[in-house]
């Protein structure tokens, strides 16, 4: 019976956290090139690990305090028809994706959509949400809080402010043109009139902490600050605020993290595997980081490539634009199949198949862009 369970168990986790099964896999696989020692302290980033974690919790505060809710209720008054909506929802997506990140995005906004379109505009509601879904994707690039990668690859390349916004602003403006394009595909309809409960948001002490606790982040993102002072008041900030904004963390991500830097770090100290790869990304980093994301997400290819070379920036445009393309490509895409998928059963196959293909017209006018700017 035991067994049984546990077996239901092994399944049922492989099943909602694949990626951070397979990162278990590689690093037990990678300890027998390179057994474990005093050195694998050395693998994580930790500053990574830090600001991942306290992130989580900010947006959780906001989250409770009842920001999204609040922001959400007011956009739909600013709709006139369908069109005005969607685009309404795609740029709030595009835009509250960079602080909130992408996956947060996406988890706010498209039950939201699906619940305002489901019964009277169901032929345009599947354009919508993957419109959304790609806004999220590609306005969390630009800032290097948007999403894990950036986090990570601004982080190991010491990043300053600057450059990290003259490097991914070509794309980030590009990005938000042809979201607009592509907006005016969906008609003028007029929308049925939704009454939206109104939310309060208590403008307490919480709130305020959660702030300054945000710009303690984007500080540490750019060294300003040293990551263990956010992390001691990210904590003090929390304990504050709720306590249980602990739980709300998504520490499968984290290990996810920990799971790959392990990998990584093993593999390098392969002298023929390290050159090997190295051959193969080095000046083709924009190339392999968008490809390998279309297999193993960008998150993951992100730590990998970070490994085999030293052109972080490039590295951090491929895997950003990688999370275009296939439904894996980015992990947050699957939120958005999941909301589709449980409203729509039946209708499945038409959201893949519309996803991929405005995914693939990005990411094909995206790499144009790469390879005209390198």
């Amino acid at each position: 019976m035991c067994l049984v369970l546990n077996y239901s168990r092994m399944k049922n986790l492989f099943k909602n956290e694949t990626v951070f099964c397979i990162s278990v896999l590689a690093a037990l696989f990678s300890m027998f090139i390179a057994l474990p020692d005093a050195a694998y302290f050395n693998y994580p980033d930790y500053k990574t690990l830090a600001l991942l974690f306290c992130l989580m919790i900010i947006v959780a505060a906001f989250k409770k305090i009842g920001i999204f809710d609040k922001l959400r209720n007011y956009l739909i008054f600013k709709a006139s028809d369908l069109r005005s909506l969607a685009l309404v929802l795609i740029m709030t997506c595009f835009f509250a994706s960079m602080i909130i990140t992408n996956d947060v995005a996406l988890i706010t906004f498209v039950p939201f959509t699906i619940y305002l379109l489901r019964s009277s505009n169901q032929k345009q509601l599947v354009k919508v949400i993957v419109l959304e879904t790609i806004a999220a994707n590609l306005g969390s690039m630009a800032t290097p809080i948007g999403n894990p990668q950036n986090i990570y690859l601004t982080s190991v390349a010491s990043l300053r402010m600057e450059e990290f916004f003259l490097m991914i602003a070509p794309y980030v403006l590009i990005s938000l043109v042809l979201l607009c394009l592509f907006t005016l595909s969906i008609p003028k309809e007029k929308i049925r009139n939704t009454i939206v409960g109104n939310v309060n948001i208590n403008c307490d002490h919480r709130l305020l902490i959660a702030l300054i606790l945000l710009c303690m982040c984007i500080l540490t993102v750019f060294k300003i600050i040293p990551y263990y002072i956010m992390l001691i008041a990210v904590i003090l900030g929390t304990l504050l605020i709720d306590r249980c904004l602990f739980k709300e963390a998504d520490y499968y991500l984290i290990a996810t993290f920990v799971c790959f830097f392990i990998f990584v770090g093993n593999i390098k100290r392969m002298s023929e595997i390290s050159f090997v790869l190295n051959s193969l990304v080095s000046n083709h980093e924009i190339m392999v980081g968008a490809l390998l994301s279309q297999i193993i997400s960008n998150v993951p290819a992100a730590i990998l490539l970070s490994g085999f070379t030293e052109n972080y920036t490039a590295l951090l445009v491929g895997v950003n634009i990688g999370g275009l393309g296939t439904i894996i490509a980015s992990l947050a895409s699957l939120i958005s199949f999941k909301f589709y998928g449980s409203a729509c059963p039946k209708e499945k196959g038409r959201f893949i198949k519309n996803f991929t293909l405005y995914n693939v017209v990005f990411l094909l006018i995206l790499l144009v862009l790469a390879y005209l700017l390198n």
